[in-house]
């Protein structure tokens, strides 16, 4: 069983559109993955919250450009691998959820109870298996 699933991509911090100290973290690679942090740790930990939250459920992860060609296409920016479990941030994500009410044959009903069958569960795991996903 697979109990991580690192992924590491070049960010660019750059503070040169706000105050001294206040980055803003891009990823080259990963369009729509944008934070910003105030000092270079906070920096890091956004910009890995905002990786986390492109790439947790990516079904193909974009290739990551070398860490030196970013380098060099932003020489004024300070420009670092951020590195994220994508399985931990999978399990960070609440995902909604909605009621649906539904009707079954009352012996199946009663014999589920019976066994402790988790109903919304079950339906939920019908329906990937229904659905492919």
């Amino acid at each position: 069983m697979v109990h991580t699933r690192y992924v590491a991509y070049p960010a660019i911090l750059d503070d040169r559109e706000n105050d001294p100290g206040t980055y803003t973290v891009t990823f080259p690679d990963v369009q729509g993955a944008i934070s910003q942090g105030t000092g270079i740790p906070e920096a890091l930990a956004n910009g890995a919250e905002a990786l986390e939250l492109m790439l947790y459920d990516a079904k193909e992860l974009p290739a990551a450009t070398n860490l030196s060609d970013v380098k060099s296409d932003n020489p004024e920016a300070i420009v670092s691998y951020i590195m994220v479990d994508l399985i931990a941030a999978a399990k960070k994500v609440k995902l909604p959820v909605v009621r649906k009410n539904t009707t079954i044959p009352i012996d199946l009903a009663e014999k589920a109870e019976e066994a402790g069958i988790n109903f919304s569960a079950t339906l939920t795991e019908a329906l990937k298996v229904k659905l492919g996903v």
